[in-house]
């Protein structure tokens, strides 16, 4: 199917196991799914908010478009293995309903895998061709789709919870969102401008400003918000009043401060020592605790992942 991205893109996306869902989306196997299907082990998620890993479609409908290019993204950028494409020329969008019933086909194939294995849970492979959650997070940033709030109503209408995370320099798209997703999570890699910059490289002009348009937007949502930090060892895990001052303005649900994973693509920009352990994301989560007087109220140590909230614990999606 035609794309306006070179053939080489598409192959090495292909290796890495991505699932390409017609001409700008994808499906990509989870870790955890594995993890949850052989292993039993669930990915946070599930124990924050109830979310049953197995369950989930972890997808994208820009895959080869974002208005960042961060350092840190697992994501195939502009200029990776010598390849260059315009991530801003964006095509023809298929339709909402299209990507979905596609995206469980696709994920109904990647499945078919576990058939085999004796090791798999088999209660679990059953409910999992059923999937309940989309997570609209795998690569570039979501907004850039101009019929998000129809693919929203899509998954809601199959009975599915929605996961939709941004990295907020698209206020507008947010803010005409009339069907919002189950739960908003909104990227906030930097506590400054000129950090900002620095890791998350924005393509289009006055990024931050439309960031911090963003974060004074997200007390207007309905579903519960998430800033999420995806926390770089000696890049971004400072000055955690700035942030503070950031979590204020948007007075979200939930803080995330989440370690960066040396995976995918990202590995061709940093390195394996940028990846911090838990302990010193829990240690940055302590500092942004006593900066914005939200507490921690979970953990995943496997994910290297904690959680803050005014709430006493986090609110649970039944049904999941």
């Amino acid at each position: 199917m035609e794309t306006l991205v070179p053939q080489p893109v598409m192959e090495a996306l292909k290796k890495q196991r991505y699932h390409l869902v017609g001409r700008h989306s994808a499906v990509k196997r989870c870790r955890w799914l594995y993890e949850t299907l052989i292993h039993d082990r669930p990915c946070y998620k599930q124990k924050f908010f109830g979310i049953r890993t197995h369950q989930c479609i972890q997808m994208t409908p820009v895959l080869f478009y974002c208005t960042q290019q961060c350092l840190f993204c697992w994501r195939a950028q502009n200029g990776d293995l010598g390849i260059t494409w315009n991530e801003m020329k964006l095509p023809k969008w298929d339709l909402p309903e299209e990507i979905v019933e596609r995206s469980i086909k696709a994920q109904s194939e990647i499945l078919s895998g576990y058939n085999g294995n004796l090791k798999t849970n088999q209660q679990k492979l059953k409910d999992a061709l059923t999937p309940r959650h989309a997570a609209i997070s795998l690569t570039g940033e979501p907004t850039l789709y101009k019929p998000l709030e129809e693919l929203i109503q899509a998954f809601h209408k199959r009975g599915f919870t929605t996961f939709l995370v941004s990295n907020g320099t698209l206020p507008s798209a947010l803010a005409r969102l009339s069907e919002e997703p189950t739960q908003l999570y909104i990227s906030v890699c930097a506590p400054d401008k000129q950090t900002y910059k620095q890791i998350c490289r924005p393509q289009i002009p006055n990024a931050w400003e439309r960031l911090n348009e963003t974060l004074e937007l997200l007390p207007s949502f309905k579903c519960p918000t998430v800033i999420r930090i995806t926390s770089v060892r000696k890049l971004n895990m400072k000055n955690a009043e700035a942030y503070a001052k950031l979590v204020e303005k948007a007075n979200p649900t939930y803080v995330e401060p989440k370690a960066y994973m040396h995976v995918g693509f990202s590995r061709l920009r940093l390195g394996y020592e940028n990846m911090p352990n838990h302990r010193e994301i829990y240690e940055f989560a302590i500092r942004l605790a006593k900066g914005t007087g939200y507490n921690i109220v979970d953990e995943s140590k496997e994910s290297r992942v904690v959680l803050l909230s005014r709430l006493r614990k986090p609110i649970k999606f039944a049904g999941c």
